[in-house]
């Protein structure tokens, strides 16, 4: 919002639609938030920005009502408001959106949007299914949001299914909607179709605030970008003038390294090599499909796709936590087709998971625990027979140092933890044991930028270390920049492999898609082998 148009507002008396006063939230132990005050516009986009553990969620889970403030003051459109639970801050018209959907799969659309306040009839004794999908269409219709209501959610893409997700907050009734990593799982053409919307949503009065880490969208489609580190709020900046570099430097206290200085690779031998594999999901369905890759010494490996379309379970195939359909995979030259998970950890294979909780955390464990996940069998950290927790206590206080984890205490309980700060005491714990090859699957998904910046250093570290790298992650700057190969999947088949020097962003988000641009170099082979 330009200085003219606050001016304006402000000489007309016109109130904020959100007014955040003096917000502190306390744990034990924890400030969270530190007398913060936010002033959000209506009908503005407004973002909010921070490393882990800066405070933006639980002052989101504030104003939603999740969290009740230990003292401060929240106003809606000028009005004082005491919210017990969501159901208070719904019925002001607050909605939020979670980075996890929260869809059943077996219903429709309509049936999702309308949940919970289903329209009725005989009565009021059984949901008029053929209304809820007349209501469901009319509200799509009047904010452009596309999708059929009688399709089921497991039929549909990632950006429609996020779209059922404002859909069911604006029949709520919401005028303030907030997004949490609204991006986090869409293509690039999927972004620009989901800014559509919001400009859409904001032209019609509605209000907008969302979390991201990604500070090229934030400048996008933001009339204004707040700042939060530590819980303290460090400024708000108009989206018109501000660059990514005073962004970054906001948010983490110093310059920071926006772009990957990746030297030539220094290709060695075949590390893995995965020949002609076909993976099943858990329904039985083939989820990845004669998929051939491979990866050397020295070299980063990448893949690119929208999430769903087969790298989780052929990245699951790979780590063995899956069992191969058909097909063969090569460790370091021994066949490890059938071996076990453990098997393939003691051979040298560090996998950093994309579900954190679900694969690469006890969350009720402690740290010191959670340390030994994986490598609780081998030396140093055990004879065979008993645990050393001494050598246990002293490499996980060497990750939590290394790799800045908050908090620094071992005996923390990883549920304790935010996203951001678990997922850094899992890149650290994979790191930092001496592999032959790391898996990365989304290794910086929910890390704030400084966190990213030392992430991918230690990537590339551990490549010019002769270690061979396979990165998975819908991040496309991701991919593009630490690749030396680059290979997009898309309905379980490996469809391209590009040069992540000359691809364009338009071109990747394409592929992601399942389209081919007719002037694309590709070459699907030569994943596997050394390029010509």
């Amino acid at each position: 919002m330009s200085p003219d148009e606050r001016d304006r507002r402000a000489a007309t008396g016109t109130p904020s639609s959100v007014h955040l006063d003096g917000i502190t939230k306390r744990f034990p132990g924890v400030i969270a938030n530190d007398d913060v005050d936010l002033e959000v516009e209506r009908g503005t986009i407004h973002a909010l920005i921070g490393e882990n553990g800066a405070g933006k969620t639980t002052l989101m889970n504030v104003l939603y009502g999740l969290y009740e403030p230990t003292a401060g003051t929240v106003r809606i459109d000028g009005e004082p408001q005491t919210f017990e639970d969501p159901g208070d801050a719904m019925d002001v018209g607050i909605g939020m959106i979670h980075q996890h959907f929260m869809l059943v799969d077996t219903m429709t659309v309509a049936e999702n949007v309308v949940l919970g306040n289903e329209p009725t009839k005989w009565g009021g004794i059984v949901t008029d299914r053929a209304r809820a999908n007349r209501e469901t269409q009319a509200l799509a219709d009047r904010y452009g949001l596309e999708v059929e209501p009688t399709e089921l959610i497991e039929e549909i893409s990632v950006g429609e299914q996020q779209r059922v997700e404002i859909l069911k907050t604006l029949y709520r009734g919401a005028d303030i909607l907030i997004l949490d990593e609204p991006t986090a799982v869409l293509t690039p053409q999927e972004v620009e179709s989901l800014f559509d919307i919001l400009r859409e949503l904001i032209a019609e009065g509605k209000t907008i605030i969302f979390i991201t880490h990604k500070l090229g969208e934030a400048l996008e489609v933001a009339d204004e970008i707040s700042v939060l580190r530590t819980g303290e709020l460090v400024g708000t900046v108009d989206a018109e003038t501000a660059t990514r570099e005073e962004l970054a430097r906001m948010m983490v206290g110093r310059d920071v390294l926006l772009e990957v200085d990746k030297p030539a690779a220094s290709r060695g031998d075949l590390v893995l090599d995965v020949e002609d594999a076909t993976v099943e999901d858990d329904r039985g369905v083939v989820a990845a499909d004669s998929v051939s890759l491979g990866v050397h010494e020295g070299e980063v490996v990448g893949i690119a796709g929208v999430d769903g379309n087969g790298q989780s379970e052929l990245i699951e195939a790979i780590t063995g936590l899956r069992k191969l359909t058909s097909g063969t995979i090569t460790f370091d030259g021994r066949d490890i087709t059938t071996d076990s998970r453990r098997s393939r950890v003691s051979a040298g294979m560090a996998y950093v998971a994309e579900d954190r909780q679900k694969r690469s955390l006890v969350m009720e464990y402690e740290l010191r625990r959670n340390g030994l996940l994986g490598r609780q069998h081998l030396r140093p950290f055990s004879d065979g027979r008993l645990i050393d927790w001494g050598a246990t206590a002293d490499y996980v206080d060497d990750v939590i140092e290394a790799y800045d984890v908050r908090p620094t205490d071992p005996s923390a309980k990883a549920h304790s933890l935010s996203g951001g700060n678990q997922q850094k005491f899992i890149v650290g714990r994979e790191f930092e044991r001496d592999p032959s090859l790391v898996i990365a699957s989304q290794p910086t998904r929910g890390v704030d930028i400084g966190s990213i910046e030392f992430i991918h250093n230690r990537l590339l570290e551990l490549r010019a270390d002769g270690k061979a790298v396979l990165v998975v992650s819908s991040k496309l700057d991701e991919v593009t920049q630490l690749s030396d190969r680059l290979a997009v999947m898309y309905d379980g088949d490996l469809i391209a492999v590009v040069d992540p020097e000359t691809v364009t962003e338009n071109e990747l988000g394409l592929l992601m898609a399942g389209e081919r641009p007719e002037d694309l170099d590709l070459d699907g082979a030569r994943i596997r082998g050394t390029p010509a």
